[in-house]
């Protein structure tokens, strides 16, 4: 082989190496690139979440809250039912009760149950509502209902016949057709009827009787025999008492005799089932 021959050989086989030298270094530099260094999987492993970790729900809390009331004694879960009626007065099927409270009544078959037998539900084969001691609907019907009971009804029968009934109860008694007086014995409130119109009819006995009671004299005698009597006076006296003497007030004196207020004919005449108080009124 002459001296040309060989050189161009050499050329090719020096060629060949370089392209094999540069594919190599290509391919170590990218194993370089992707091999994480120590002190950045370190980090990863330690600190940062990784790209690909799973994210949990941001609907989380909401889901640990429905699982939280579905496995809660069917006593808390039937509470929780029953307020949604109590408040909203409406009916709802199952479905709506699940939308509204998480409870679900299809599913529970004691629950559904207990609803269905429960005395404050009503049930009518496709929804649930509230059932009031007493169906009333407005303040009209409230105080025909209350003037059915000359002997006066209990206000704990009456505080769930609809939302807003102890605020009628409270106008009907400030528009005065009604009384709220109270039971010294069960601290209940009675609701007693205040129609102008019934004529109450009294014994004469009972009127003699009413006109032998002496009354004491201080006011404070007279609150003492009312709550042993088993009623609520409407003044407190000593509390009052109290009250001028530390605001500086001085007492009046129980000997100063009370002006006597003569009746006229102008005067309003709140007890006209006596008629005898008031004959000289005619002459």
């Amino acid at each position: 082989m002459d001296y040309k021959a060989k050189l161009d050989k050499f050329n090719k086989q020096a060629e060949r190496c370089s392209t094999i030298k540069n594919v190599a270094a290509k391919a170590g530099s990218s194993n370089t690139s992707q091999k994480p260094s120590g002190n950045g999987a370190a980090a990863s492993s330690g600190k940062s979440p990784a790209p690909n970790s799973i994210k949990f729900s941001n609907d989380t809390e909401r889901l640990q809250l429905i699982n939280g009331i579905r496995k809660a004694p069917v006593g808390a879960q039937m509470k929780r039912v029953i307020s949604l009626l109590d408040k909203t007065r409406r009916a709802f099927t199952p479905d709506q009760i699940n939308e509204a409270t998480h409870v679900d009544v299809r599913l529970n078959k004691e629950l559904f149950d207990s609803l269905k037998a429960n005395p404050k539900v009503n049930y009518d084969g496709r929804s649930f509502s509230y059932k009031s001691t007493h169906n009333l609907l407005n303040k009209d019907e409230l105080l025909k209902f209350i003037r059915r009971y000359s002997l006066g009804i209990a206000v704990i029968e009456l505080k769930d016949a609809y939302p807003r009934v102890m605020e009628d109860l409270q106008e009907l008694k400030t528009e005065g057709k009604i009384w709220l007086m109270s039971n010294f014995d069960s601290k209940e409130d009675i609701a007693y009827p205040n129609d102008p119109k019934v004529i109450i009819k009294v014994d004469d006995d009972l009127k003699e009787l009413f006109r032998e009671i002496p009354l004491p004299l201080d006011m404070l005698d007279i609150e003492r025999d009312l709550q042993k009597n088993g009623m609520k006076p409407a003044t407190d006296t000593a509390k009052r008492r109290a009250a001028a003497q530390i605001d500086g007030i001085p007492p009046k004196s129980e000997s100063k005799k009370k002006k006597k207020h003569e009746i006229s004919k102008r005067t309003k005449l709140t007890n006209a089932h006596l008629p005898e108080l008031f004959q000289h009124l005619n002459h």
